[in-house]
């Protein structure tokens, strides 16, 4: 997570119909975490922490975007449904860039990963499926999202 002034200084934009997304994110995922800077957030933290919640088969994760900030996501394994309970956003990814207004909800196809930008305080909730109802978020986490495309494309090879 990232002020918007930081990516603006390094002159990443993404283009809207998606074309070299993957490029363009991974990019800008290296320059913010090799930048040094105290306004890149890397996963939960005091900042920026996410909620937790759980249901009989359901795992509900919440996270808090302040305005002007964004979020760049992890690469989703299994298609799994969100929603913006608060605010309004611009989505990038790969089919190319949304702006969005809650309330809303929406779908996610295995495969994808967001670059989030807070265009006003948001809150977005992302719910995926926990079938032996564990609360251990490491293992929740191994069980639906992947950090690169190759560690994604080797997923995909391994559960056809």
């Amino acid at each position: 997570m990232a002020n918007i002034e930081l990516a603006e200084k390094q002159e990443i934009f993404f283009e809207a119909d998606g074309s070299n997304f993957i490029e363009q994110v991974e990019l800008l995922e290296n320059i913010l975490i090799n930048s040094g800077s105290s306004d890149v957030i890397v996963g939960n933290s005091e900042e920026l922490p996410l909620t937790h919640s759980f249901s009989d088969g359901i795992y509900t994760r919440e996270i808090f975007i302040p305005q002007g900030m964004f979020a760049i996501g992890k690469i989703h394994k299994l298609h799994h449904t969100f929603f913006l309970m608060k605010g309004k956003l611009r989505m990038f990814t790969q089919d190319g860039v949304k702006e969005i207004e809650a309330p809303f909800y929406g779908n996610s196809s295995a495969g994808t990963k967001r670059v989030i930008l807070a265009l006003e305080d948001t809150v977005f909730v992302n719910v995926h499926p926990n079938p032996s109802n564990t609360k251990d978020i490491e293992k929740l986490e191994d069980s639906f999202v992947v950090s690169s495309y190759e560690e994604y494309n080797n997923y995909k090879l391994l559960n056809k």
